[in-house]
């Protein structure tokens, strides 16, 4: 903006949001191909997208691959800082506690998430990561964007997954 101040990233319902969370959604499909639970994570940083990726668990031998740590890192990287104020992160399913302590600790401005998680999430459910008296920083936190398209990406994985464990 001219006077210097960061423009804010677009609300979940303007275009931009929704094209972010859109290539959220194609990072995860990219990693159910990959035989990875499909979640996706884009992180944005003024208005762009500075990383993408989807889970790599199992490609990298690594359980902490989950798609929100690989952006962060990503991002880190990028702008040669630990710590990503200005920015914020757009995933498919609400973050489990390890990637919800990665936000913290990355000072993301903001979260937007898709799918809830009763079993793993840490947001909205579980623990609660971001309402504990020891959370060094909570963003502020938009669910349910593009809720449909995410969870039915993961219920037609798992669905796939029993199929075949069936057919063994």
């Amino acid at each position: 903006m001219p006077d210097g101040t960061p423009n804010p990233s677009p609300k979940p319902s303007e275009p931009a949001g929704n094209l972010f969370m859109e290539e959220a959604l194609r990072q995860a499909e990219l990693a159910g191909a990959r035989a990875e639970v499909p979640v996706g994570a884009v992180l944005v940083h003024e208005g762009r997208i500075l990383a993408a990726d989807g889970n790599r668990t199992l490609e990298l031998h690594d359980p902490t691959a989950h798609a929100e740590v690989l952006v962060i890192r990503a991002a880190c990287k990028k702008l040669g800082s630990q710590r990503l104020p200005d920015c914020d992160l757009y995933v498919t399913l609400e973050p489990c506690p390890m990637c919800a302590g990665a936000i913290s600790f990355a000072r993301i401005r903001r979260l937007y998430f898709g799918a809830g998680d009763e079993k793993g999430g840490a947001v909205e459910h579980g623990t609660r990561f971001f309402c504990q008296p020891t959370c060094h920083h909570a963003p502020d936190v938009y669910s349910g964007i593009s809720e449909r398209p995410a969870a039915l990406l993961l219920k037609t994985f798992f669905k796939s997954r029993r199929i075949q464990d069936t057919d063994l």
